[in-house]
């Protein structure tokens, strides 16, 4: 065995014991024990999280995908800020131990970069991380320095999305799930190739199902095919553009209406977290309704958002209703559980 981090190399198991965070030397002995696989969990962002068998070839193989097109290599400086309880902490450590790379570990925390000092080639955060990031001059220089960062976990807000626009670091979000072993696309968030498609790694490519749901063929994987809740905008067999999930979609009125778009166009409208869902209507079947993360608004600030949605939005997706709640229920990675209560 051999591994970098913190610029120190490890190469026997006991060795492992000096390293400071349980998490890693949990993982990094779960790794080189005799066993074909490591235990993973989902992240129960529609439904109750699961316990999975991960294939360690299988990781190798995502990892050498990722490896290859972000140019990973023995040279490279990797960032670790998020815990290897998870499918995107897990990979980050096999792309260093493939590449030879050296594995900079910090604490996971909403503000990674508070006290890194090193630049850094390759990165993967969530939203949230990325977000605090970039609210301090002194945090914001440092993520500056980072030449990739892969976002991923929970959804990019259009804010977050213009405010990447103007830092020089490539910025990409993913595509992918625990069951595929992290990301299988991706899609340039800002830079002269900014897209609202996600573009296959290696050999993997798609294809819809009768739902327009995205099916994954991925050969480097043993499963090989995953079929999806996710509907999507195939463009071709290597590139997509998803709308939303299966599972959020409201039918109003014999209408399709994708959340998910929604909030993507009122996003400037409410500063505080909201989400779009749907609720019984006997006319309709399905009407839009609209949930804020805050303590109720007054009647006038209430009236004064539902004229601008008005304004902004066709008929079938003005949300009929406003609710409030103090706080919303999220998984470890932030995703919004779309519940009312």
């Amino acid at each position: 065995m051999t591994i970098k981090i913190n610029g120190i190399r490890y190469t026997t198991p006991e060795a492992l014991q000096a390293i400071d965070n349980p998490d890693v030397v949990t993982f990094l002995q779960e790794w080189y024990d005799d066993k074909d696989h490591v235990t993973g969990h989902t992240s129960g962002s529609t439904g109750t999280p699961k316990t999975i068998r991960l294939s360690k070839q299988d990781m190798l193989a995502s990892a050498k995908i990722t490896n290859t097109y972000f140019d990973i290599h023995s040279e490279s400086r990797l960032l670790l800020c998020l815990s290897p309880s998870y499918i995107a902490g897990k990979m980050m450590i096999v792309r260093s131990i493939l590449a030879g790379a050296d594995l900079i570990v910090v604490p996971p925390s909403s503000s990674p970069l508070k006290h890194l000092e090193q630049d850094i080639d390759f990165a993967a955060m969530v939203p949230m991380q990325v977000e605090t990031c970039l609210t301090t001059p002194e945090t914001a220089e440092k993520f500056s320095r980072i030449k990739q960062v892969i976002i991923g976990g929970a959804a990019l807000s259009p804010v977050l999305e213009e405010r990447l626009q103007q830092v020089p670091t490539r910025c990409y979000s993913t595509y992918g799930m625990t069951e595929t072993v992290s990301h299988v696309a991706l899609r340039d968030i800002n830079g002269v190739k900014k897209s609202p498609d996600y573009f296959a790694l290696g050999d993997v490519h798609f294809e819809t199902d009768e739902r327009q749901c995205l099916i994954i063929h991925a050969p480097h994987l043993h499963q090989q095919t995953f079929t999806t809740n996710d509907i999507v905008n195939l463009v071709d067999t290597t590139r997509f553009e998803w709308l939303g999930r299966h599972d959020n979609v409201i039918n109003s009125g014999g209408v399709k209406l994708f959340p998910e778009k929604i909030e993507a166009k009122i996003a400037l409208l409410v500063k505080q977290r909201f989400f779009i869902m749907p609720e019984e209507d006997t006319q309709l079947g399905q009407r839009t309704v609209l949930v804020i993360e805050d303590v109720p608004w007054d009647k006038a600030g209430k009236k004064r958002l539902q004229e601008q949605l008005k304004q902004l939005l066709h008929p079938y997706e003005v949300p009929k209703k406003i609710y409030f709640r103090e706080h919303f229920t999220e998984t470890y990675s932030g995703k919004v559980i779309r519940k009312l209560m």
